[in-house]
C-alpha cells in the first residue's frame, strides 16, 4: 500500500475517507489515526493498525458543538459551556451516547467521547467528509504518540491510506478527557487543557446570587430561601473562623504578621488579635487582606468542587463582599437592609446583648446607602418572616 501525503488540499483525503481508509491527521496535541467512525470496518481496522485492545472505546473527532445533539443525547448545558470555552482545543468530552454511534466505537458502553481539534486542516477534512472521525492518537499502543507526520510515516508507512502533513503539533500532549455523562463529572484524563481550567469554567457558567448586609437585617433567612432552591450557600464568615481551625498556612501568616494570637490549644486568641489590630489601622488592614486571601482560595476551591458536583447554582454570604471581590464570581448582589429598631430587636434576641450594645454593633456597620449603591439590588426586610421569604424567592428566580 502506498501512504500518500497530502499538504493544504485536503479534498484528497477526504475522498479516503468516504472509501473506509484510514488518513493520520494533525491536532493542536499529536497526529490522530482517523477513520470514518459510522463505518464499522473502518473502525475495527484502526484497532487492527494500533493494536489497541477492542474494550478500549474511541472518541470522535467532530467540526463542532452542534455535533453533540446528533450523536449524544441527555446533553448536559455544562457541555455546550466548555465546548464554547475551549473548541477547537485538547479537551475530549463524554456523554451518553446515542445510538447510532457504532457499538464498537463505544466498545459496548453507552457514553462516547468528543473532540473539536484545533487545527485547520482536520477541522477542514471535518467539514469535507460530513462524519464524525474515530481518532485515537496515531501510534502502535504502548508507543510515544507521534508529533509530526514524519513521526506517523515512521509507524505506520505502508499500513494506511494516507497522512495530511500539518506540520508539528504544537502541545505535543493528548487532551484532557472529561466524563459528563453521570454525577459527579470527573477527569478521566489529565492531558494538555489544566484540570483547573475546566472547573474555573464550570464556575463561570454556575449562577452566583451574592448576599450582603449588616447584622440582624435578615441575611440568614435570605440564605435558606436559596438553600431551598438547591443552592450551595457559603457563609464566609464561618468559613473564615474554620480556616482559623484547620488551616495550617493561616495559622503561620498570621502568627508571622501578629505575633502570639492562638492560644496552646490551636485557637485563635480574638482578643490578643483585636488588641493588635484595633488601635492600629494599618494592621486592621493587613489582617482583612490575609482573611480575604484565604478565604477567596478556599471559596473557589468548593465553588469547582460543586460545579464538578454537576451544580448550577451557588450563594455566598458575606458581610465584607465587595471589600474582599468576591462580588466579582456573582452573577447578581443582593443587599439586605431593615429598619434600625427591628435590627436592634433582633441582635438583642438572639444573641442576649444589650440594646446599648446592639445599637454600638449597627452604628459601626454600612448604612442602608452603601448596599443602593453596589448591589444589583436591595432586599428591604420591614415585614414578617414568612413575607421577607417570599420577596426573596421572587427576586432570586428572576436571576435563576
Amino acid at each position: 500500500m502506498n501512504t500518500r501525503v497530502f499538504r493544504g488540499d485536503v479534498s484528497g483525503a477526504a475522498e479516503l475517507i468516504a472509501a473506509g481508509g484510514l488518513v493520520a491527521v494533525p491536532t493542536e496535541t499529536v497526529y490522530g489515526l482517523a477513520g470514518d467512525g459510522t463505518d464499522v470496518q473502518a473502525v475495527e481496522r484502526i484497532y487492527e493498525v494500533k493494536g489497541r485492545p477492542e474494550v478500549k472505546p474511541l472518541s470522535l473527532m467532530v467540526p463542532g458543538q452542534e455535533a453533540m445533539e446528533r450523536y449524544c443525547e441527555d446533553v448536559p448545558p455544562q457541555a455546550k459551556l466548555l465546548a464554547e470555552r475551549f473548541w477547537p482545543g485538547p479537551l475530549t468530552i463524554i456523554l451518553k451516547s446515542r445510538p447510532l454511534v457504532p457499538e464498537i466505537v463505544r466498545a459496548g458502553g453507552e457514553t462516547v467521547g468528543l473532540r473539536c481539534p484545533d487545527h485547520p486542516d482536520t477541522l477542514a477534512l471535518l467539514r469535507a467528509c460530513g462524519v464524525p472521525l474515530a481518532a485515537p492518537s496515531a501510534n502502535p499502543s504502548g508507543a510515544p504518540s507521534p508529533k509530526t507526520a514524519q513521526d506517523v510515516l515512521g509507524y505506520f508507512d505502508g499500513q494506511i491510506e494516507g497522512v495530511i502533513d500539518g506540520g508539528e503539533c504544537g502541545l505535543g500532549r493528548e487532551s484532557t478527557i472529561i466524563s459528563l455523562a453521570q454525577r459527579p463529572f470527573r477527569i478521566l484524563r489529565q492531558g494538555a487543557l489544566p484540570a483547573e481550567d475546566i472547573e474555573d469554567a464550570l464556575v463561570d457558567g454556575m449562577k452566583i446570587i451574592g448576599l450582603t448586609g449588616g447584622s440582624g437585617t435578615g441575611k440568614t433567612t435570605a440564605l435558606e430561601v436559596l438553600r431551598g432552591l438547591g443552592a450551595l450557600c457559603i457563609d464566609c464568615d464561618e468559613l473564615y473562623h474554620e480556616l482559623t481551625r484547620s488551616s495550617a498556612e493561616l495559622r503561620e501568616a498570621l502568627t508571622a504578621r501578629f505575633g502570639a494570637v492562638y492560644t496552646t490549644g490551636g485557637e485563635l486568641d480574638r482578643k490578643a488579635l483585636g488588641r493588635v489590630v484595633f488601635a492600629d489601622s494599618a494592621a486592621l488592614g493587613e489582617l482583612n487582606a490575609i482573611a480575604h486571601g484565604f478565604v477567596s482560595a478556599e471559596l473557589r476551591r468548593r465553588l469547582r468542587g460543586w460545579a464538578m458536583q454537576g451544580g448550577t447554582l451557588a450563594a455566598i454570604d458575606a458581610v465584607a463582599l465587595f471589600e474582599s471581590g468576591a462580588d466579582r464570581l456573582c452573577t447578581a448582589t443582593f443587599g439586605v437592609v431593615a429598619p434600625h429598631s427591628e435590627r436592634v430587636r433582633r441582635i438583642v434576641a438572639r444573641e442576649g446583648i444589650s440594646e446599648e450594645y446592639a445599637q454600638l454593633r449597627i452604628g459601626a456597620q454600612q448604612p442602608d446607602s452603601y448596599y443602593t449603591e453596589r448591589c444589583t439590588a436591595v432586599l428591604v426586610n420591614d415585614k414578617s418572616k414568612e413575607d421577607f421569604a417570599k420577596l426573596c424567592e421572587s427576586e432570586f428566580r428572576k436571576v435563576i
